[in-house]
């Protein structure tokens, strides 16, 4: 971790500042299983308390865990039953039913590229790049993935990189061009760095 560390704040002085005012690095990483997948599809547009309730409701009925067995066995008036929406519920199944026919398989994921894991998680109804990017970073523990679409990252840039709006994909990418190859930690560094007051 030093080494990345090293690198980001010699090669980006707006950066170093950052990583000086948030401190060590404490990325906290899931499992990499099916477990973390179907928690991320549960979350996508729910806020904190809200998806935590409706999580923990879930795994209530469903076994924690999550398994894509679990999950097969309930019925649409349960799982609408701890909250969560028709479309959701399909998402939920959709990855569930792939999990189990062996169209998505966890088990190759650790030895594939990150775009190969993208085009592999986004078979799954629910499942967009944003969502396997999320995966690759705090599951997979890949050090070198930068979400353009991440709505967290782009304010940081605007905010630290004095952008009058939000940054497009590329202009992100140019940008975080000089991170590589510890994009991944770097976006965690952004992310904190909205949550400090004296930023």
């Amino acid at each position: 971790m030093r080494k990345a560390l090293n690198h980001l704040k010699t090669c980006d002085p707006v950066l170093c500042g950052i990583i000086e005012r948030v401190g060590p690095f404490r990325m906290e990483y899931g499992p990499p299983e099916f477990h973390s997948l179907a928690e991320s599809i549960l979350y996508q547009q729910l806020n904190g308390r809200a998806a935590e309730t409706i999580f923990n409701r879930f795994t209530a009925v469903a076994g924690e865990p999550l398994t894509p067995q679990g999950i097969l066995k309930l019925t649409d008036e349960q799982m609408r039953s701890v909250g969560l929406s028709k479309q959701k519920s399909s998402y939920l199944r959709d990855l569930a039913t792939k999990t189990v026919s062996g169209l998505l398989d966890f088990s190759r994921l650790a030895e594939m590229a990150d775009d190969e894991v993208i085009a592999h998680l986004t078979q799954v109804k629910g499942i967009g790049v944003w969502t396997a990017q999320m995966f690759l970073m705090f599951t997979l523990r890949r050090p070198d993935v930068l979400p353009t679409g991440d709505y967290g990252v782009q304010a940081a840039m605007k905010k630290h990189y004095r952008k009058r709006k939000l940054p497009k994909p590329q202009e992100m990418q140019k940008i975080a061009q000089k991170w590589a190859p510890y994009r991944s930690i770097a976006c965690w560094y952004l992310w904190r760095s909205l949550d400090i007051k004296t930023l």
